[in-house]
């Protein structure tokens, strides 16, 4: 059985998110978002894709645990 992807834009990552794709691309790529993870270029061009599902799952990740999660100022974070 194949597990469905869904690939989103900048913009509609924006737009689910309620941030700004502009924050998305300078801040989140890069130290949350990581290439072959959450994101995706295709052929190795400059569009960008983003991986819905494995991004839900890790913003999901801390809340269903319901395990307190302290932030690290270059990303990720420490469970307290």
């Amino acid at each position: 059985m194949a597990t469905q992807i869904t690939y989103l834009t900048t913009d509609e990552l924006a737009s689910k998110l309620h941030y700004n794709p502009r924050y998305i691309r300078e801040i989140l790529m890069g130290s949350v978002l990581l290439e072959g993870v959450h994101y995706v270029r295709p052929f190795g061009r400059r569009k960008i894709l983003f991986i819905w599902e494995t991004i839900e799952k890790d913003m999901g990740t801390s809340s269903i645990n319901q395990i307190p999660l302290i932030p690290l100022s270059r990303g990720g974070g420490v469970n307290g």
